[in-house]
Formats: structure tokens, C-alpha cells, sequence
């Protein structure tokens, strides 16, 4: 089996095999660029390695030492020679992008010996040393285990003695010194000495590399990110190349359009005499990449003509990284980049423009989720602000939440429902779950390539980078600037458009869409089939989704109507009553707001089809709860304190969510019912009676059997047809039902006689089909999915292998005994991506969702029809 494959050997196609960084360095290989040498060892060796115990497979080894001497004889080095000695990096590199989550190792092959004759070689002490000493730290973390602070703290320290303000002003004998230092934290932390062996130093930096495929903070990118936990990651064995031999060295990252707006401009940072670490983990605040062409404007001049090149190559935008090596230059690695969803809209619309893409690639190269991001508030303008910092607009966006140091403070603050915002000195992989949890992130050191800044562009996050006024004192949990002083639980908004730090909570306004927004919409309601209507249970909510694109209402719960204090009254005065002439009364009271509340929002829909739930909630939801409401309430309707206690403990429920509840509660108190028909044609009919179409559409929640809907579809029809009879013949609408329990499933040919649309709550399904309480899986969910129980949270995205196969035998077995039977959803599902690729599959009419869900709903919808056309 072949497990190590040379740059030469592969291609950009390899990605599975390869990752995607030992593809891409195949094909700027094949292209010509220039890129350091070196191998790749497959994702299948690390799968392999993994599953078996964390051991290598047999000819493994052999065939490293055969790529590392074909690669000596292109360098014209030897690995561990003491005169001309050859130095590798060992990186990651998965098959999908994975920035900062798995280890990489620098200058790979140096020891006590080699470093004396590589100081020898290349004629610089100081970098000989340098080199040596970031080596023991990289490889003393990521390898061995021992904590990266350990070795800050000593260099702070040495360089306070020394009265030193940065890295670059330790010479050679300072460096030496500071090698000895940590070799001893080595020797004190490990009860044993740094490894001097180079082939010794390769193996285990192999391994490191593949067991970072399974470390938290790779894991828990990858459930944000819905990667697969089996791809394994490919280790990318690559020639050094060095930024830090002087000031005709130096290092960058660029990208080749903006990663936060998509302007197509040249953007990135480089530093002169670094190396690629010190830009990407803020440990200097770096330049802007213009900067390059004053300072080496050859080298710059070729960068630009690489960077168009592999653009044009890989038809999208590209982030690359770089070293120069005493004027000459190297590429180390480019992939598609990372991007703001503002900025993935923007060059997908611009790239199709230039003739680059097509219409279709623009629209499948946006995540539908990262919309979410473009929906929501920034600051308002027009408010006054106390900005205490000002810092880098490294991800765009506004948040407010209270101040936390520490990235577990973070998630347990965020899982309490507080709102909070992560602030470091610089944020690290390991803080990637504190990360996700917080509304945003701020550091006081790094740039727009940090790590903090990448992650966050690509999380939606907002972000403020390299605050440099800002202190940090994480043990006393606060920071200062100047005298202003910060406790942790103080409350900060972020400005990450502007890169501005705001003293308390600030005001915000709803975000303003861009032309490119629309275009890619309008672009993806040419290509998709399936209609995305909205659950809006408001005027407010159904003109929202109106602005946003639906296409109609699939859930407008009537419920919700009624919690107005008004209009509770009248509930309650129904649930007291003793007799059904008496219940009636009441629930008559109830009529006139249902009227207009349903003329409001079909007058907003103009035409567009409205399913609207008929009541579905148990009763006892309405009743008070506390002995001081019930005994207003007793007051208020000349009743006994005991007489409505006794009333709401009558109607309470070990189960209301299997209760007496939606078709149940209509069959048992019709009186809802016919006020809730009767409200909704007669609004149906004073409308368009005004001239504006409506399409009414009367939804039964909670069928099982098909007994239930012939009675209550009968009932809903005699009301409606008297009320068009005396008011307007020619309104049509529908009668239908919500799949939500999966008997109705199973049954669905004979409910189908009954129901002319079935809308399927997914919600209630996947809790019914499961056996899970949706209101307590996440006490062990989180556990469900880090065992491998679970793949997703299954009311997140659809469980497709259980729930989906119960809805598909209620879509087959209903439209076998009504073909054109139209078939919606109106569960959470209808606006998460995966699930609604599902959805098109079997054949769905429409999706409903929130209305921040639709635009997303409506490139998902495209994109489905792309993948399954």
C-alpha cells in the first residue's frame, strides 16, 4: 500500500487522499510555483494508524525514509548532518480546511550538533539559535506535552532582566541562553531530556499530527463545521524555508480578495525577519501587505503575479502563505479561503461576473447558514458611544455580552442563556469552544490573519483584534485601559466593522442587505423547485418574511393570539365555564380579534397561501400558576379561590405534550374550533371582498387516526361553507392536516381520504419517533454526540435515516390515494440546510420556517436542486 506520496506525484483532485493542503501543494508543484519540496503522508495512513491502537502500519516507515533521501537529493542537505544540514516542517493538512485546529511543527531536525553547524553554515549565530529555540517550544507543546506558557514566561522573564522590549532584539547569546532555559523546563516538566535523534524527532511529530485529529478543539471544529470525524488528516513533510535570516527575510499571509468585504484587492499582512508563526499566532502586530512592495518590491511584484495566477487557477479566492528566504520567494501553501458571508456573497456575484463562474458555482459556493450572519443588527449611528479601544476590524458585525477571560467560562456563562464576550490576550485552538459560545471575541494582540480573526470571520463572529491599549489580567479577572477599568460580568459591545471597543451595551439596528445579497437570492429562486413559505404568527413577523422573500405562511399558530391580557380573559372565562352555551358565550368574545387578526395578515400576504394551525395547546396553559393570580382571578369572576384552584389542578397533565391537546381538545370543546373557522373565512372573505386575493388554508393538529379528521374536517367544511354561502361563493380553501405523530404516518392513505395537504412538524415527530422530551435532550445530547451516538441534534437537522424514513411512508402511502396531495413542512427543520436537501428529494411542495430562516431556506432550496439534479 502506498502510504507516502512526493509534491510531484499528486495532483489538486487527490484532496481525499492527499488533504487539502498536500493537494494543493501537489498542484503549485505541477503549476510551477515555487514551493519548498517535500511529501505527504495520506489520510488512510492516519485512519490506519488511528485504528490500530496508535501504532504505525507496517511499511510506513520505510517509505519516509525513502521520500526523506529523495528529498535530501533535491535539496542537496542531509536530515541530521552537522555541516549542511536539512531542517522540515510537519503540518496537518485535512481534506476541508480546518485553520489553527490540528499541530504543526517548525524546524524540524536541529539539536545540539546540528545547530552549531547550521549557525556555521548559514553565517548568522543569532538565527541558528532563534530557529532552535522556537523549534524546542513548538515541538515541546505539540509533541511532547508540555504547556506552551512555560516557555513565554521564561523568555518574558528573560527579556525583563535584560531590558529587552522585543523578540528581535536578542542576539545570538541571548538565544543560546534562552535554549538552555528551555530545556530545562523540558527536562523539570518531563524527568527527561528534549529529544537530540532528528528521525526520532520525524516520527513523533508524524504522530502528533495524526493524534490532533482527535483532539477537543479539532472535534469540536468539526461538529461546528459538520465535518466528518472519519476523513482523518494527511502530514505534510516540506523543506524549511526561513523568514527569519535577517532583513531580506521575512513572512506573510495573504488572500487574494478581502476576506471580510470581498473587494477585490491584494489583502494580507507580512513581518520582516519572522517566521510564518509570529504573524498567524499574533506574537508581533504585522504589516500591511502593501508594505511588502517598498520594502522588496521584487519579490513583491512576483507574489502579485502567483497570487492572480492561482486564482485564476482555482477559480475562487485563495489564502496564501509565504516566505521569503534572503530574497527569494517561496509559496508554502494556498487554499480556498476562509470568508465572511458578506464577503462569500460578494465573490461569488463578482467572480461569476468576470466570467469566472457560473451562476450555479456562485450559488453553491455560499454556506446557506453563514447568511444568518448578514440578517442581523449592527450599531446604530446615532447614539453615543464610549469607545475605551480601538483595535482591528478583523471580523465585521456588533455584539454586546458580559466580559469573560477564559474560553470555559465562556460555554458554561453562554449555556446558563447569558451573552457574553471572550476577551484574551490572543485566543488559541484550544479556545475553540469559548470561541463558538460567545457573541465575540476581542484580543489585544495579532492582526487580521490571527487566529482569533480567522476563526471568527469564519463563525460569523465579531471580532476586534490586536486592542493593544487593552490589558489583560485574567487571575484578577479584569483589564484596563488606561484607568478605565473592566471586572469580569461587565458588559462591552464590540464594533468589528470599525475595530472598536464600546463601554457598556449599545444600540442597534437591523442590518441593511448589499445588491450582491439579492442578486445571489434572486439567482437561487431561478434554479430551486421547492416554494419557502414562513411560520410568522404576526403582522410583524409575516411582513418581515415578506421582505425576506417568502413565498406564503406553512404555520401560523393561532395560540399565540391569545396571551393578550384582553383576550386571556376570555379564554380563562371559557376554560370556567360550566356548560357549553356558556363556554360558547365566551369564546364568542374572542371572535372580532381572531377576524382581525387574520385580515391583517392575509391583507400583508396578498394572495399568498396562509396555513393557519387551529388551536393546539392544553387548556391549564392558560390558567395562573401562583396562589396570588388565582385568587384575582377567582375575585374577578365572583368565583372561590377553591373553585378555579380545583379547575386548573382538573386540567393539569403528568404529559400535556401527550395530552388533551389539538385535535383531542377540539373534538371535546368544538367551540374553539367553530370560532377559529368562523374568524378565518370571514376574514378570508372581507378581504377579498377589499380586492386582494387570500388563500386560506385550515390546518388539524395532532391527527393519528383518520376518525379524527373526518370529524373535525366535516365540522371545519359545514361552518366554512355557510359562512362563503352568505359572503362570497367563489373563496376557495383548503382543509389539511400537521403530520406529527407517526401513527398518522403509517395510516396516511387513510387520512389522506380526509386532507387535501399534509404539513409535517418535525418537531413533535422526531420527539414522538425518538422517545426524547425536546425540552430535556440537552442533558445528554452533547454526551450522544461526542460518542458517536448521535451525528447531529436530531430537532437541529433531520434525523434522515429514522424520522425521515417514518416521513417517507406517510408522502408515499398518502399520495399513493392522492397523487397531487401537496406536502409541506413547518417543523424548525424547514430552514436548516441539510434537512431541506432531504425535503427536495422526496418530493416537498414547500418549507416553512422562521422569517430570519428564509433567505437562508431559499439558497439551501438551490442548492439541493444542484446536488440532486
Amino acid at each position: 500500500m502506498k502510504f507516502v506520496y512526493g509534491f510531484s506525484e499528486g495532483k489538486a483532485d487527490m484532496r481525499d487522499l492527499l488533504g487539502g493542503k498536500g493537494a494543493n501543494l501537489a498542484e503549485m508543484t505541477n503549476l510551477g510555483v515555487p514551493v519548498p519540496p517535500g511529501f505527504t503522508v495520506t489520510t488512510e495512513t492516519c485512519n490506519a494508524y488511528l485504528e490500530n491502537k496508535q501504532k504505525f502500519p507496517s511499511g510506513l516507515e520505510e517509505q519516509i525514509w525513502e521520500a526523506l533521501s529523495a528529498l535530501e537529493k533535491q535539496q542537496g542537505k542531509k536530515f541530521g548532518d552537522t555541516q549542511n544540514p536539512l531542517l522540515v516542517s510537519v503540518r496537518s493538512g485535512a481534506k476541508f480546511s480546518m485553520p489553527g485546529m490540528m499541530d504543526t511543527v517548525l524546524n524540524l531536525g536541529l539539536n545540539d550538533e546540528v545547530v552549531a553547524g547550521f549557525a556555521e553554515k548559514t553565517g548568522n549565530s543569532r538565527f541558528a539559535y532563534d530557529s532552535y529555540r522556537r523549534f524546542i517550544q513548538m515541538f515541546s507543546d505539540v509533541v511532547l506535552g508540555v504547556e506552551h506558557h512555560k516557555f513565554e514566561e521564561a523568555l518574558d522573564a528573560l527579556k525583563k532582566e535584560k531590558e529587552l522590549e522585543n523578540d528581535v532584539d536578542l542576539t545570538s547569546e541571548n538565544w543560546q541562553e534562552v535554549v538552555l532555559m528551555y530545556k530545562k523546563i523540558v527536562q523539570k516538566s518531563l524527568g527527561k531530556s528534549f529529544p537530540q535523534e532528528p528521525k526520532e524527532q520525524l516520527l513523533l511529530a508524524i504522530q502528533a499530527v495524526f493524534k490532533s485529529w482527535n483532539i477537543p478543539r479539532a472535534r469540536t471544529y468539526r461538529e461546528i463545521h459538520k465535518i466528518d470525524h472519519h476523513l482523518g488528516t494527511a502530514v505534510n513533510v516540506q523543506a524549511m524555508v526561513f523568514g527569519n535570516m535577517g532583513e531580506t527575510s521575512g513572512t506573510g499571509v495573504a488572500f487574494t480578495r478581502n476576506p471580510s468585504t470581498g473587494e477585490k484587492k491584494f489583502y494580507g499582512e507580512f513581518l520582516m525577519n519572522a517566521q510564518g508563526e509570529d504573524v498567524v499566532a499574533g506574537i508581533r502586530t504585522p504589516e500591511p501587505i502593501e508594505g511588502l512592495k517598498a520594502v522588496m518590491p521584487e519579490a513583491y511584484a512576483e507574489l502579485e503575479e502567483i497570487y492572480q495566477k492561482l486564482e485564476s487557477h482555482f477559480r475562487d479566492m485563495q489564502d496564501l502563505e509565504f516566505t521569503i528566504e534572503e530574497g527569494t520567494l517561496y509559496l508554502l501553501q494556498t487554499r480556498n479561503g476562509k470568508r465572511t458571508a458578506a464577503a462569500a456573497v460578494r465573490i461569488a456575484v463578482e467572480m461569476q461576473e468576470e466570467g469566472m463562474i457560473s451562476k450555479k458555482e456562485a450559488v453553491s459556493r455560499i454556506e446557506a447558514n453563514s447568511l444568518d450572519t448578514l440578517l442581523h443588527p449592527c450599531l446604530d449611528p446615532n447614539q453615543t458611544k464610549e469607545i475605551i479601544a480601538k483595535g482591528l476590524p478583523a471580523s465585521p458585525g456588533a455584539a454586546c455580552g458580559k466580559v469573560v477571560f477564559h474560553a470555559d467560562t465562556a460555554k458554561e456563562w453562554s449555556d446558563k442563556g447569558k451573552k457574553v464576550i471572550l476577551v484574551r490576550k490572543e485566543t488559541s485552538p484550544e479556545d475553540i469552544h469559548g470561541m463558538h459560545a460567545a457573541q465575540g471575541i476581542l484580543t489585544s494582540c495579532g492582526g487580521m490573519t490571527s487566529h482569533a480573526a480567522v476563526v471568527a470571520r469564519g463563525m460569523g463572529t465579531p471580532c476586534v483584534a490586536g486592542a493593544t491599549d487593552v490589558i489583560i489580567n485574567p487571575k484578577a479577572g479584569k483589564f484596563t485601559v488606561n484607568d478605565t477599568v473592566v471586572n469580569e460580568g461587565d458588559v462591552i459591545t464590540l464594533d468589528g466593522t470599525e475595530g472598536a471597543v464600546i463601554l457598556g451595551e449599545c444600540k442597534t439596528i437591523e442590518a441593511a442587505l448589499s445588491e450582491e445579497f439579492e442578486t445571489i437570492l434572486r439567482w437561487a429562486d431561478e434554479i430551486r423547485t421547492l416554494q419557502i413559505r414562513t411560520n410568522a404568527d404576526t403582522p410583524e413577523d409575516a411582513q418581515r418574511a415578506m421582505e425576506f422573500g417568502a413565498q406564503g405562511i406553512g404555520l401560523c399558530r393561532t395560540e399565540h393570539m391569545f396571551f393578550d391580557e384582553e383576550r386571556i380573559r376570555c379564554m380563562r372565562e371559557m376554560i370556567l365555564s360550566n356548560t357549553q352555551a356558556e363556554r360558547i358565550k365566551a369564546v364568542d368574545k374572542l371572535l372580532p380579534f381572531q377576524k382581525q387578526d387574520f385580515k391583517d395578515i392575509f391583507k400583508i400576504m396578498k394572495g399568498r397561501p396562509v396555513t393557519i394551525r387551529l388551536f393546539d395547546p392544553p387548556l391549564h396553559e392558560f390558567l395562573p400558576e401562583k396562589d396570588k393570580d388565582v385568587e384575582d382571578l377567582a375575585k374577578d369572576f365572583g368565583l372561590t379561590f377553591e373553585q378555579v384552584k380545583d379547575r386548573a389542578e382538573n386540567l393539569q397533565e403528568v404529559n400535556p405534550m401527550l395530552g388533551h391537546r389539538g385535535c383531542r381538545l377540539a373534538i371535546t370543546y368544538p367551540e374553539i374550533l367553530y370560532m377559529q373557522t368562523q374568524a378565518i373565512l370571514e376574514a378570508a372573505c372581507e378581504v377579498q371582498k377589499e380586492g386582494i386575493e387570500v388563500k386560506p388554508e385550515i390546518m388539524i393538529p395532532l391527527v393519528g387516526k383518520s376518525e379524527e379528521l373526518d370529524i373535525l374536517a366535516e365540522k371545519v367544511r359545514k361552518i366554512a361553507n355557510k359562512v362563503l354561502q352568505e359572503s362570497c361563493p367563489d373563496l376557495k380553501y383548503t382543509v389539511g392536516t400537521m403530520m406529527e405523530i407517526p401513527r398518522a404516518c403509517a395510516v396516511a392513505n387513510r387520512i389522506a381520504g380526509h386532507a387535501e395537504f399534509f404539513s409535517f412538524g418535525t418537531n413533535d415527530l422526531t420527539q414522538l419517533t425518538f422517545g426524547y422530551s425536546r425540552d430535556d435532550v440537552a442533558r445528554f445530547v452533547p454526551y450522544y454526540k461526542e460518542h458517536g451516538v448521535l451525528d447531529a441534534d436530531p430537532f437541529e437537522t433531520l434525523d434522515q435515516r429514522g424520522v425521515g424514513e417514518v416521513i417517507k411512508m406517510g408522502i408515499e402511502r398518502g399520495r399513493k390515494v392522492k397523487p397531487d396531495l401537496k406536502i409541506g413542512v413547518c417543523g424548525e427543520h424547514g430552514g436548516d440546510p441539510d434537512s431541506i436537501d432531504f425535503f427536495h428529494r422526496e418530493g416537498f411542495n414547500y418549507v416553512s420556517c422562521s422569517p430570519f430562516r428564509v433567505p437562508i431556506a431559499r439558497l439551501a432550496a438551490a442548492q439541493a436542486a444542484i446536488r440532486n439534479r
